[in-house]
């Protein structure tokens, strides 16, 4: 006879929706591409501070994110530069970043490194369907939680236009101004996103196929409130135009 804790246990399991399931083998081959972006400042404490996500792209030493994390200028006088951090916890290992392309209309930037990562796939399908369930892993608000990849799931709620994000109307390039005339679509998701994860990328459930790059969140309030009310909405870019970018880089 079987013991009722076990058989509710059994149906639990086979009650869970096949997009679950599907995400847990997804995420073995997802996360060791998820990398961190940071700032590294050998005089500084600490000495690198984490500023947002990214991940790696055939062939292996090219990786993506926002472009508006690694766009502020550093400080020369301090030595300090950007670089791509690999591994979690404590153990990590950093990367000096080679080369960069940028492609600021649709708020993207390609890093060479050094070495060699293991790499996700990018697909070329067309906007995704609205309704489909999608994940996102990255480091949210990594400077207090620190280098432990989370993974953030939900659906593709609209494909909606675009609006580039940026501090003040000072920092709008002629280029986004020009593509704001004519708005392209990026997908709005029914999930949750928080600093840190800008970059960070939008994959399906069943095949790990990227399809996005998280970009930006819609804030409800304030900045100072986007922790403690968040509004559950967040933005990606499509990955046909991070294509375009790999095919320039070419």
């Amino acid at each position: 006879m079987v013991k009722p804790i076990y058989f509710f246990i059994f149906c639990l399991l086979v009650s869970l929706p096949s997009h679950a399931t599907e995400l847990v083998d997804t995420l073995k081959k997802v996360k060791p591409a998820v990398v961190a972006i940071g700032i590294s400042n050998p005089t500084g404490s600490p000495r690198i501070r984490l500023i947002g996500s990214g991940f790696v792209v055939s062939p292996g030493n090219r990786v993506v994110t926002n472009y508006h994390v690694i766009a502020n200028p550093l400080d020369e006088s301090k030595l300090e530069q950007y670089v791509v951090l690999s591994g979690q916890g404590t153990v990590l290992k950093v990367h000096k970043i080679t080369e960069q392309r940028h492609a600021p209309a649709y708020d993207l930037a390609l890093l060479s490194i050094s070495g060699q990562l293991p790499a996700l796939t990018v697909s070329k399908a067309a906007l995704v369907a609205e309704g489909t369930p999608v994940a996102f892993t990255g480091f949210p608000i990594t400077q207090v939680l620190g280098l432990y990849p989370a993974t953030h799931s939900g659906i593709i709620a609209a494909h909606t236009p675009i609006a580039i994000p940026v501090e003040n109307s000072r920092d709008l390039k002629l280029a986004m101004l020009k593509q704001l005339d004519k708005p392209y679509l990026v997908y709005q998701l029914d999930a949750v996103a928080y600093p840190g994860n800008s970059g960070s990328a939008l994959y399906r459930h069943d095949n790990g196929e990227v399809i996005g790059i998280i970009n930006q969140v819609y804030i409800k309030t304030s900045r100072e409130a986007v922790l403690s009310d968040p509004s559950g909405i967040s933005y990606a870019i499509p990955s046909q135009h991070l294509l375009d970018l790999m095919q320039q880089a070419n």
